[in-house]
């Protein structure tokens, strides 16, 4: 028995090659499979087993394309109700890969359909060697319930019968593998680990101390960080079979007379993927502002409307694929290209350019104190804003800008802020497309604002910095003269 895994850290994303000397499983496959087919390959394996451990909601599967292109039957959870061809697992079947006998937990929880695949490699002994447990449970956590709306209470208490009364119940020397790792929505406080034991996680993972079914639902079920928008999608695309990839029309090269064209369309959305300085610089009137090098993927998921064709700006072409490549892992398929010659054509080509001025944080600090400070919006997660903040902010998550902009008022000056600039440079584009036009990016956010010593205004948190901060911004302001 050899495990192989693969990780997309993008979306924090853990998959499985389960194999045997001549046969091998993939177990819940990312959406572009080449990497397991050239694995595969490269060892001589034969791809005869596709697994499901449930529907998963931050991320389209691969199970259709994985198919095609070898012609192993898909496995997932019977009471998924996949729409698809597809063999129909619940508890206590069991199948063999060889020497390896794989044997079927019901797990839900996180899910209502979930399942967990319990191998024992008969070749060594009959105990069970590994756990595939999907989102049951994680390297320092567990899947989040809270997916369901109105079933948040109902699936922690089935969560805590999986864990207690069958996960548990593995030998402590099983390894457990999960479908995600650190950075990952599906949970809370996931380890920097990707795979652990039955044992080490009974001792340490901290919802297995929760010592009572009540304490563990109320746990799991306050203070969860939002779901992005996708999640629901992306569910109901894998019970349906997501649409395979080579059935995609490939990206168009648009020129900038075409895309201007395209621009003017209600049923269009302009992606900039560039950096926020990038966009901030110049970049096409009523685009968004997700930069490929932040958490591109799950706030393109989130934040993009599903149901309208999408334009791609980039730095060239390779990011304009790879900005395509991410979007399809979250189910928007409806790219219809990108701009040639990037900006540098567009602007060349006669046509009108907006901007976001980028502030620098010495800028930022000496502004907000000025006598006519702008308003500074800080997009952060609340969680994040209550650590610390700078005094006076408002704080409305860059997700709900979206319909909260209009709590504002157009008319005013506005810094905004997050911890780096890729969230803030999201939420201008956001005010920019909503006719706010004084808008102002803090490039560095936070974390830069922490590094010159400007220190939090949070009076719990302030007298750890009291001794650096005003040396720092004298030397900081020495510098700027």
């Amino acid at each position: 028995m050899q495990i192989t895994p693969f990780f997309v850290k993008g979306i924090a994303h853990s998959s499985y090659i389960l194999a045997g000397k001549q046969g091998c499983a993939v177990i819940d496959p990312q959406r572009d499979v080449d990497v397991y087919i050239k694995e595969a390959k490269s060892r001589g394996l034969k791809i005869t087993h596709i697994l499901e451990t449930h529907l998963h909601a931050d991320f389209v599967s691969g199970h259709m394309d994985l198919a095609e292109l070898t012609g192993a039957p898909i496995y997932t959870p019977k009471a998924a109700n996949c729409e698809f061809e597809h063999i129909g697992l619940v508890e206590g079947n069991t199948f063999e890969i060889e020497d390896m006998i794989v044997r079927i937990l019901e797990t839900p929880g996180h899910t209502p359909e979930h399942i967990s695949y319990v191998v024992s490699d008969t070749s060594r002994g009959p105990d069970p060697a590994a756990v595939f447990c999907g989102d049951a449970l994680f390297v320092g956590d567990v899947g989040r319930p809270d997916l369901f709306p109105g079933k948040a209470r109902e699936l922690a208490s089935m969560l805590y019968d999986s864990l207690h009364k069958k996960l548990l119940s593995l030998p402590d020397s099983c390894e457990v593998y999960p479908a995600h790792g650190e950075g990952s929505l599906c949970g809370r406080a996931m380890g920097a680990k990707r795979s652990s034991t039955i044992g080490y996680e009974r001792k340490y993972n901290y919802a297995l101390q929760i010592p009572d079914r009540e304490g563990f639902i109320e746990n799991l079920t306050t203070n969860m960080p939002p779901a992005p928008d996708h999640f629901s999608r992306c569910t109901e695309i894998n019970r349906k079979g997501p649409t395979k990839l080579k059935e995609i029309p490939p990206l168009k090269e648009i020129s900038p007379e075409e895309f201007f064209k395209f621009a003017g369309r209600e049923d269009t959305a302009i992606l900039d993927s560039r950096h926020y300085e990038s966009f901030g610089g110049e970049h096409v009137p009523g685009s968004w502002c997700i930069d490929l090098r932040g958490n591109f993927a799950t706030y393109a998921g989130w934040l993009l409307p599903p149901d309208k064709q999408i334009l791609l700006v980039s730095d060239n072409e390779e990011d304009a694929r790879k900005s395509a490549v991410w979007m399809h892992r979250v189910g928007l398929d409806s790219i219809v290209g990108f701009l040639v010659g990037e900006m540098f054509a567009w602007v060349t080509a006669g046509f009108r350019a907006s901007h976001v001025p980028q502030l620098s944080i010495p800028e930022l600090y000496e502004w907000v104190r000025s006598k006519k400070p702008p308003l500074v919006l800080d997009v952060r997660a609340s969680s994040e804003f209550e650590s610390f903040h700078i005094e006076h902010a408002v704080n409305i998550p860059v997700q709900e800008l979206r319909e909260r902009y209009r709590e504002l008022d157009p008319e005013a000056e506005y810094a905004v802020i997050c911890s780096t600039g890729h969230r803030s440079g999201m939420g201008c584009s956001i005010l920019k497309k909503h006719g706010f036009f004084r808008v102002n990016n803090a490039a560095g956010g936070m974390t830069g604002y922490n590094a010159a010593g400007f220190g939090p205004e949070c009076p719990m948190c302030a007298l750890s910095w009291a001794g650096n901060a005003g040396r720092k911004e004298v030397e900081i302001f020495q510098k700027m003269k």
